[in-house]
Parts: structure tokens; C-alpha cells; sequence
């Protein structure tokens, strides 16, 4: 029974009260303003007999009273005269109330029937009026037949009221239970994550409920998890080996340095040539940090709208000297002014990572071109180079850390390049195309709702 300690079922139990107490005083309205109709209508109806009865001649007042009393087949009226000292003349009242008073409203009051004395004192509303002879003309109604409805009612409330009830239990101990074991199936779930399994997900349906995109969000970010963690699998090693080549490789340049040189221009030799591989080492150790940094949005902080053909322009003019000493022709194409919001300085590292890539894999006498273009609600930024291109089967390992091609191991790089790009992309809500050669071209989509055109 432990759903009965749930709080849905509790909730359920609070609402099938609080129904329950609702339809109980719709009930008891509707019981209570029936009951004063009729009052009122036997009220009106007794009025307009004893007005009647009153003006009626003496001799025809006792007969119209008999076949008045002989036409009630329900036995409901009563009617009796009586002289000046209380003694009945006709009709069916035995005696005179007490509390009647000649003149007064119609009030309630208890009759005995004298053709049916076993039926006891019903409760009666009755009134009297004087006649001119001096005799005293008493007319009434039994209203016990409110007391029907009342049971009517009872049993209407009955009959509908304790099956609604126990249903909205049943209801709830029904929810309890579903949510009780959806708890208990996630809770496993989530151990066997908490184990090592990340590749179990949480269950749910293809439904518009709350739980169901809860579970589809946390499924979201456990598929990021795990993408996240089998990348970084790998990286421990990539960056020992990384780190190592250019590390080691320095270390033997000064160990052949201090035992073979002869001369201060050998050592300082030798001495340049460890330099470069520490700074190799250094450059690897400053982009894996750029990348945490980026990763953990503390950039967000400095966007602001950025002009993206000025960016554009500053990207080619300092890489323009590169381009030229390695004869690749390097060229802008931009239609109007085009705005984003984000990071400037993130943007440009991005752009400037991808023209270093373009012109370092750009055979001599090729060339790397620049767009800015304005697609179908978004922005496009496109960079295109006439290289060897990246094949569909590298799409996605282009985008790892360490990755290098067998075809660029000889090409000066520590993998990184493309990572970054696809993280400041994704900080800045961009997507990040490559298309397959030959030759190159990848496209930053900005879209309408980051970017702004003037």
C-alpha cells in the first residue's frame, strides 16, 4: 500500500473531497430551493382557495368543501369549518390548532385527518379566515411531500456521489501506481548510468506531457555526455602523444647540443631548435584551454552585435601576406553590411582558423575566397579553397581534438583548429557546414534570429 502514501494519490483523494463537498452542497441548494418553491406554490394555491371558498354563499360552502375534499385522490388537502367556539361543522380537520389565528398568513402547523386518524399529524399549511356569519373557514395543504424529495434527492446524491467518489480514488491510486513504477524504472536507469552505462536512456513516449519531454531533454544531454566522454576518451592519449613528440624531440636536441657542439652558434643552435618545440607544446596546452573556455560560455558576457564584412576584411588583410608568400590568390566577396550578435573576438579566431586551414592546404598557385551572402532567413558565412577538400567518411573526425589526416601528418598543426571553430559556432547558436571536395568549402550559418541585416 505504499501508493497510498504518494502524493498523487493524496492529491487525488483531496479532489474526490473537495468533488464530493461540491456536489453536496449543489445537492443541498438545489434540495432547499425546491423545498421553498414549494412552500411558495402551496402557499399561492391555499390562498386562492380559501378566496374562493370565502366568497362563496352559505349554502353552497359545505358542498363545494365535500367535493373539494373528494376530488383529492392524493389525500393532500385538508379543509374544515368550524363555529365560534372551535366545534367542526364539515370538512376533514378533527380540530382546530391552537396557533391558527383568523386573519394571519398561512403558517405551518400540525392536523390530524378525520377520514384517516392512523396517518398521525403531517405537517400542514394551513390558514383560517372569518366569515361573516361568525363561523371560522380553515383551509390547508400537507407539505410533507417535501420529505419525498429530500429522499429523492439523498438518493440521487447516493447513487451518484459514493460511485464518483470511490472512482477518483481508484483514479488515483491508478496514477500513483503509473508514476510510482515510472519513477522506479528511471530510478534504475539512472544507477545503471551512475554504473558506467551511458548508453542507457531514460524512458518515454512521443507524447505532449511533461514527464515525456523531461525525459527527452535529459536524454539530450546524455547523449551530449556521452559523445563528450568517448571524445575525451581518447584525448589523454592524443595529448600525451602530442605533447611528447615535440618534448622529446626538444630534450635530444639539447642532450646532441650540450655533447656535440663544438662552438657558442652549434648550442645556440640547438638551443632555437628546443625553443620551437616547447613553443609547439605551449601552443597545444594555450588551445586545449581556449577550448575549455569557450565550451564553458565565459564568453557569453562580451556579445555584442558584430559587422561580419569588416571582420571579414580584417581576417584577409592579415592573412593576405601569408597567402602571397605561399602564391595562393586570397580574395573578399561581401553584397551588403551584415550583422550578428555575438562575440568579435571569438568570430575572428573562427574565421581565422578556417582561412589558416584553406591556405595551408591549398596546393601554390590555387586560391581561397571569402563570402558573406544572405541565404533563405539566415546569413552565410562561406569559405572555399581549390585543396584536396575533406572527405564524407572525415566529416566528423575532422571535428575531434587531435585529429589529423594521414594525407597532413607532414603539415605543420596540432588538430585543434576545427574544434575550436565548431565550439565557438556552437556557443553562439551557429551551425557549422562542411561540404565534401573536391576542394574546400565550409559555411558558418548564422541563423535570422542571431543575424541582423542593415
Amino acid at each position: 500500500m505504499q501508493f497510498i502514501r504518494s502524493n498523487t494519490f493524496h492529491w487525488a483523494a483531496a479532489l474526490a473531497a473537495l468533488f464530493a463537498a461540491f456536489v453536496t452542497i449543489l445537492f443541498g441548494f438545489i434540495y432547499f430551493k425546491i423545498d421553498d418553491y414549494l412552500i411558495a406554490r402551496s402557499d399561492r394555491v391555499i390562498t386562492t382557495q380559501i378566496n374562493f371558498f370565502a366568497a362563496l354563499p352559505p349554502d353552497r360552502l359545505i358542498g363545494a368543501l365535500d367535493d373539494h375534499l373528494g376530488q383529492d385522490s392524493r389525500g393532500v388537502q385538508f379543509a374544515g369549518i368550524f363555529d365560534a367556539k372551535g366545534n367542526r361543522l364539515a370538512g376533514n380537520i378533527a380540530r382546530l390548532p391552537d396557533e391558527l389565528e383568523a386573519g394571519a398568513g398561512v403558517k405551518s402547523m400540525r392536523m390530524v385527518r378525520t377520514d384517516d386518524p392512523e396517518s398521525g399529524t403531517p405537517s400542514v399549511r394551513a390558514v383560517a379566515r372569518r366569515l361573516d356569519h361568525g363561523n371560522l373557514l380553515v383551509i390547508g395543504r400537507n407539505v410533507d411531500e417535501t420529505r419525498e424529495i429530500s429522499r429523492v434527492v439523498g438518493a440521487a446524491l447516493a447513487l451518484g456521489l459514493l460511485p464518483a467518489f470511490c472512482f477518483w480514488l481508484l483514479a488515483g491510486a491508478w496514477l500513483s501506481v503509473r508514476a510510482q513504477r515510472r519513477v522506479e524504472e528511471v530510478n534504475l536507469r539512472v544507477r545503471r548510468i551512475i554504473a558506467g552505462d551511458l548508453r542507457e536512456r531514460l524512458p518515454h513516449r512521443n507524447i505532449d506531457e511533461p514527464f515525456s519531454r523531461l525525459a527527452a531533454i535529459v536524454n539530450g544531454m546524455l547523449d551530449e555526455l556521452e559523445t563528450t566522454i568517448n571524445a575525451l576518451a581518447g584525448v589523454g592519449n592524443d595529448i600525451a602523444h602530442d605533447l611528447r613528440t615535440p618534448l622529446t624531440r626538444a630534450r635530444l636536441t639539447l642532450e646532441r647540443g650540450r655533447t656535440n657542439a663544438t662552438t657558442l652558434e652549434q648550442l645556440q643552435g640547438a638551443a632555437d631548435k628546443a625553443i620551437a618545440g616547447i613553443d609547439q607544446s605551449l601552443s597545444i596546452v594555450t588551445a586545449l584551454l581556449r577550448l575549455a573556455e569557450i565550451e564553458n560560455s565565459r564568453r557569453s558576457s562580451a556579445f555584442g552585435n558584430v559587422e561580419l564584412d569588416e571582420l571579414l576584411r580584417e581576417v584577409c588583410d592579415m592573412y593576405e601576406p601569408i597567402a602571397e608568400d605561399k602564391q595562393v590568390a586570397l580574395s573578399l566577396g561581401t553584397s551588403e553590411k551584415l550583422y550578428v550578435h555575438g562575440d568579435r573576438d571569438l568570430l575572428l579566431e573562427a574565421v581565422a582558423n578556417l582561412v589558416d586551414n584553406a591556405i595551408k592546404f591549398t596546393p601554390e598557385n590555387g586560391a581561397v575566397k571569402l563570402e558573406l551572402l544572405r541565404g533563405e532567413r539566415e546569413t552565410i558565412l562561406r569559405v572555399t579553397d581549390t585543396g584536396p577538400g575533406i572527405s564524407d567518411q572525415e566529416h566528423d573526425a575532422v571535428l575531434r581534438r587531435f585529429y589529423r589526416s594521414d594525407k597532413i601528418r607532414n603539415t605543420p598543426g596540432v588538430g585543434l583548429g576545427l574544434n575550436l571553430v565548431s565550439a565557438i559556432v556552437k556557443l553562439h547558436g551557429f551551425r557549422l557546414i562542411i561540404h565534401s571536395g573536391p576542394g574546400g568549402r565550409v559555411e558558418i550559418i548564422c541563423p535570422d534570429e542571431q543575424a541582423v541585416r542593415t
